[in-house]
C-alpha cells in the first residue's frame, strides 16, 4: 500500500506540471505513466506556446532551456489566392509573442525537474484503476514491475489524455461530452530541411490547407490537409512535397525548400469538451477533459492553464482545508475551454476546404480571410485570440 496527497495519473505536459507546481506547494504526488518514459519524451505534438504559457513556465523555474532554444514570434502569416498577409500579433497585442518549443522538449524538461527534486514518476504501470472517486479517500491500484499496487490518496487528477482511464471511470450521467468531428485530418511531417520562413505559414488553397511551422533553425514541420481516414502509405514524400508546394505557392515566386522526411503521421480532427471537469475527488485536466482541432494551437496551452489552476487550488485546500479553489476550478477552466473551442473551430472553418460546401462556401471562406488581413479589428482579435488569454 502506497500513500500520498495527490495520484496524477499520466506523465504528459499536464501531469508532470501539475507534480512539479504542487511540489513548489509542498504538497506530496506520485506520477503514474502506462507508457516507456523514451515513448513520452519522443511523442510529438504541439509546438507553441502562448505568452501566458511561457510566464508560467518561466515562474516554475522551467523556463531555462525555452528562453535559451524556443524561437519566439512576433507574427504570422496567413495565405490565400497566391499573396501572403502578415498578422503582426505583437503590435495588436501590447508585445505579446508565442514561443516554438516542441510538447517533447517541454515533457524532457519537466521529467528532468521531476527526478531532480526527488519526485516519484513511475513508467509502464499496467492495469491502472481509480477508485472510490466520490468519497474523501479516493485510490488508484495499478501493476508495476509484475507487483499489484494501491495508492491512496486525497485527490486523483485525470492527466491521462482523451483515451485514458480517469473520464470512462466517471459514473454515466455525472459528465456531459459534447463533440464534433471534421470531415478531413491532417498529415504532419517533419524535415531535415531549414524553415523556408520566418515565422508561421496557415495558407488556404482551393486544395486544402496547408500549414508551414518549424522546430528549429534545421527542422521544418509541415502539415497538408488529407481526407478522412487516408491511408499514410498513399502519401510518399514525392506526393507530399508536391502537394505543400501547391498550397503554399504564391504570385512572388516564394520557394517552399525540400528536405529528407524523418517522421510523418495523420491525425484527425476533433473538437471535445467534458463538463464539469471535476467529479468527487476527481479532477480531469488537458485531453483528458477536451480536444481542439490543432490550427489554432491550443492544446498544449489549456493543459498549461488547467494545472495552474488546478495546483494552486489544491494547494490551499492542502494548506488551509479550503475547498473554494477546487469548487471554481471546473467553471473558471472552462470559460477558457470553450473560448479555445470557438477560436480553433473559427480557423478550422476559416482556413480549410469542406467537401460539401462547394463554390459558394469557398467563396465565403476567401471573404472572411480578405476581411481578417483588411480590418485591424479583426486582425487583433484574432491576434488575441493566437497568443492566448492571461494565465492566473
Amino acid at each position: 500500500m502506497m500513500r500520498t496527497q495527490v495520484g496524477i495519473v499520466g506523465a504528459g505536459p499536464s501531469g508532470l506540471l501539475l507534480a512539479h507546481m504542487l511540489g513548489l506547494q509542498g504538497v506530496e504526488s506520485v506520477v503514474l505513466e502506462n507508457r516507456s518514459r523514451e515513448y513520452v519524451e519522443q511523442r510529438v505534438r504541439a509546438g507553441v506556446l502562448e505568452q501566458g504559457a511561457v510566464d508560467v513556465f518561466r515562474r516554475a523555474g522551467l523556463a531555462g532551456r525555452i528562453e535559451a532554444e524556443g524561437l519566439v514570434h512576433h507574427g504570422i502569416e496567413l495565405r490565400f489566392a497566391g499573396r501572403g498577409h502578415r498578422i503582426a500579433m505583437s503590435e495588436l497585442t501590447g508585445g505579446r509573442t508565442i514561443t516554438i518549443y516542441g510538447q517533447n522538449r517541454v515533457v524532457a524538461d519537466l521529467v528532468e525537474a521531476r527526478l531532480r527534486a526527488g519526485g516519484a514518476l513511475l513508467y509502464e504501470v499496467e492495469d491502472v484503476a481509480v477508485h472510490d472517486l466520490a468519497s474523501d479517500r479516493p485510490s488508484i491500484s495499478f501493476v508495476f514491475g509484475g507487483a499489484e499496487e494501491v495508492l491512496e490518496c486525497d485527490v486523483v487528477a485525470g492527466c491521462d489524455g482523451f483515451h485514458g482511464v480517469c473520464r470512462p471511470a466517471v459514473p454515466e450521467g455525472a459528465i456531459t461530452e459534447y463533440e464534433r468531428g471534421y470531415p478531413f485530418s491532417w498529415l504532419g511531417v517533419l524535415a531535415n530541411v531549414a524553415p523556408s520562413t520566418d515565422e508561421l505559414i496557415y495558407a488556404h488553397h482551393p486544395r486544402g490547407f496547408a500549414l508551414h511551422s518549424l522546430r528549429s533553425p534545421e527542422v521544418s514541420r509541415l502539415y497538408i490537409q488529407v481526407p478522412a481516414g487516408e491511408d499514410l502509405e498513399d502519401w510518399p514524400d514525392e506526393r507530399i512535397w508536391s502537394e505543400l508546394h501547391a498550397r503554399l505557392a504564391t504570385d512572388d515566386g516564394w520557394t517552399l525548400e525540400e528536405g529528407p522526411i524523418f517522421e510523418r503521421g495523420i491525425a484527425p480532427l476533433r473538437s471535445f469538451v467534458a463538463e464539469p471537469m471535476r467529479f468527487g475527488r476527481l479532477f480531469l485536466a488537458g485531453d483528458a477533459a477536451h480536444i481542439v482541432p490543432p490550427t489554432g494551437a491550443k492544446g498544449l496551452n489549456l493543459a498549461v492553464a488547467d494545472v495552474t489552476v488546478l495546483a494552486a487550488a489544491l494547494a490551499d485546500f492542502f494548506a488551509a482545508g479550503s475547498e473554494a479553489g477546487l469548487d471554481a476550478y471546473s467553471a473558471t477552466c472552462l470559460r477558457r475551454v470553450w473560448q479555445a473551442q470557438r477560436f480553433s473551430w473559427w480557423m478550422t472553418s476559416m482556413l480549410h476546404r469542406f467537401p460539401d460546401e462547394g463554390p459558394f462556401g469557398e467563396r465565403l471562406r476567401l471573404a472572411q480571410l480578405d476581411h481578417v488581413v483588411s480590418s485591424k479589428a479583426a486582425a487583433t482579435s484574432l491576434a488575441e485570440s493566437y497568443v492566448g488569454l492571461p494565465i492566473p
